[in-house]
């Protein structure tokens, strides 16, 4: 077992494909094929379920795929702390994101500063969902990434204040409010965002019992903020999701307000590789 293969494992099984991971790491198919096959041979197990047209973890190599994670995360960190000594120079920075309000409002003053002092590192952001980003700390997919306070799972510090806010077409009956509670949005059609806060909205109206008119629901903001222009449906969004400038639209707060506070989590910081400590340090100066 190699770490190369433990590599090209990890890659067909992100993009669940043999052809894609080959393009992904600029290697022939029957090069990663014969990886994966020599990686099973050695562990004596089947890390996929091979279909006609689909790929999929098998059982065990579900299992196993959070190991090579970790093997590779353990590499990654070796390299960063020999490159360390003479000063941080290369390595990769990988980030997980949840939206719009972390990627556009919060993120690019501290890359911005942080490329300045370290060009050579790499940086991959990824964006998902909330419970997503949560997944792929957990299986060392990421070294960094954004959580909602309290979680006790990992070392976090705050970095920005949120709040959910409903937002309305212009001219809608809720406008002349100065805040709108969700038993008064339940009245009206209501599209549900999936594009990372869905579960949190949810889990808002099902704790007072209350359920909304859903009758859109999107993956994409940009969808939603269109639906709710259009005065087709009102919606809940964070605040920090909101571009800057919007138009055609209303945003009201809640009552009683939803704060959330939003952090960087990491699995272990006394662990972490040099670049996502130097990472830290710089989030914590601009936060502080």
């Amino acid at each position: 077992m190699t770490l190369t293969q433990l590599e090209i494992f990890t890659t067909v099984a992100e993009f669940k494909s043999f052809t894609l991971a080959a393009m992904k790491l600029n290697i022939s198919q029957s090069a990663v094929s014969h990886a994966v096959k020599s990686l099973e041979k050695d562990l004596n197990v089947s890390l996929f379920v091979r279909e006609q047209n689909h790929t999929t973890l098998s059982e065990i190599g579900n299992i196993l795929l959070m190991r090579a994670h970790n093997m590779l995360s353990i590499q990654e960190s070796m390299i960063q702390e020999a490159q360390a000594a003479n000063g941080l120079k290369k390595g990769v920075l990988r980030i997980g994101s949840f939206g719009p309000g972390s990627s556009s409002r919060i993120l690019p003053p501290i890359l911005a500063q942080y490329r300045r002092q370290y060009p050579l590192i790499n940086i991959i952001v990824d964006e998902g969902d909330d419970e997503s980003v949560i997944h792929w700390l957990q299986d060392k997919r990421i070294d960094i990434g954004f959580v909602i306070l309290p979680d006790e799972r990992f070392d976090t510090f705050k970095v920005k204040e949120d709040q959910m806010v409903a937002i309305l077409p212009l001219g809608h009956p809720l406008a002349e409010y100065d805040k709108v509670s969700l038993k008064q949005l339940c009245e009206f059609p209501f599209n549900l965002t999936q594009a990372g806060s869905g579960k949190t909205v949810m889990d808002l109206f099902h704790a007072q019992k209350l359920v909304p008119k859903i009758q859109f629901k999107t993956r994409q903001l940009l969808s939603t903020f269109s639906l709710v222009a259009r005065g087709e449906a009102v919606s809940i969004v964070a605040q920090l999701a909101i571009p800057e400038g919007a138009q055609d639209l209303v945003i009201k707060p809640l009552t009683p307000a939803i704060k959330r506070t939003i952090a960087f989590a990491i699995n272990n910081e006394s662990e972490a590789s040099p670049a996502t400590k130097a990472f830290i340090k710089i989030a914590k100066a601009m936060h502080s």
